[in-house]
């Protein structure tokens, strides 16, 4: 499966005359390709080119006496092999501003729906313009409404534009959006389950937590996140997401969300031997299924944990089990 984009970091020396030889010559060689200008001017000091495929994959270099950038959901061409891969958050600013610059506008041409939520197209930006995951990261959001079920996309879409306003995960954004997934086949488990991560984030930062996603623990392990408060112990947090029933071998509801807990509980958090909470996202479940759940409370061998279901409105109804050292008023 092919990665979320990143740089390539050349830092050899270029000019056009080089570029057309190495870059573009083997683009056009291998795929059928057009160099061209940006559609924006490049940064202060670079020089820039861009290369659209006849597949429809997109290519852009830039170049400064101090090396290149190279950024591209297609074929890496040869003399670029060897280059050592940089985040957008780890390339130069001003490299950075542009490409994204660029690729927005590319997203935008081509999914206009998602113009009207740019916190969205920026924070899933790399994969949503993915070599293999372009197609199956935007059909999640307006096909399947982001894992809301029985939700207009639209309303979905909404909710998550608030989130990303509002709960700090810029600086971890390659990570996060990466969990989404970047393969041609959607797998819905897996994206769900990323945006699992994105709801209990919000649930957090809603109860006026600060929330640190990755934390590696001494087991080498990484929790998905610490929550601290006014100068509270942090608490550690690992979060799952059952799926629904008429997608697993699980005959309910309960039984659903007993499976999915004890597999995340059998592994993970039994090697970490306690201290962290379980937030068990229940938000695939539609209505009447999550009823059930609701109604019976079930266990989910672990303690403390946090049962929890969100909607595109953002109500949010949930139990917890054990002492869950978090105050959550949403759950009141």
């Amino acid at each position: 499966m092919a990665q979320p984009l990143r740089f390539r970091r050349s830092h050899e020396g270029w000019n056009s005359d080089r570029v057309d030889a190495r870059i573009y010559s083997d683009l056009d060689d291998n795929l059928g390709a057009e160099s061209s200008s940006p559609w924006f001017k490049p940064p202060s000091g670079y020089e820039a080119r861009r290369f659209d495929m006849d597949n429809g994959d997109t290519a852009l270099f830039a170049w400064n006496d101090d090396g290149a950038w190279w950024m591209g959901n297609t074929e890496t061409p040869e003399v670029l092999w060897r280059t050592n891969k940089q985040s957008f958050s780890e390339a130069p600013y001003e490299v950075t501003r542009w490409a994204q610059r660029e690729l927005l506008a590319q997203l935008h041409d081509e999914d206009p729906w998602l113009a009207d939520y740019p916190y969205v197209s920026w924070f899933f930006l790399p994969v949503f313009l993915s070599k293999d995951g372009r197609e199956t990261t935007r059909a999640f959001f307006a096909d399947e409404s982001a894992g809301f079920p029985d939700a207009d996309p639209e309303d979905a879409l909404d909710f998550y534009e608030n989130v990303l306003k509002t709960v700090p995960l810029d600086d971890d954004r390659h990570i996060m959006a990466g969990k989404l997934g970047s393969s041609s086949y959607l797998d819905l488990a897996r994206a769900n389950g990323a945006m699992g991560e994105f709801d209990a984030a919000w649930l957090l930062t809603e109860a006026g937590y600060e929330i640190t996603p990755e934390i590696e623990v001494t087991t080498g392990h990484f929790l998905d996140f610490r929550a601290d408060r006014d100068g509270e112990q942090g608490v550690l947090a690992e979060v799952t997401r059952p799926v629904p029933t008429n997608d697993r071998a699980a005959g309910t509801p309960v039984a659903a969300v007993k499976d999915t807990a004890q597999t995340k509980t059998s592994g993970q958090l039994d090697a970490h031997a306690g201290g962290v909470a379980l937030f068990v996202d229940c938000t695939s479940f539609p209505d009447d299924d999550w009823a059930s759940i609701r109604a019976e409370e079930p266990e989910v061998h672990h303690r403390p944990a946090v049962v929890f279901r969100v909607r595109p409105d953002g109500s949010v109804e949930g139990y917890t089990k054990g002492a869950v050292p978090l105050d959550l008023p949403q759950l009141d």
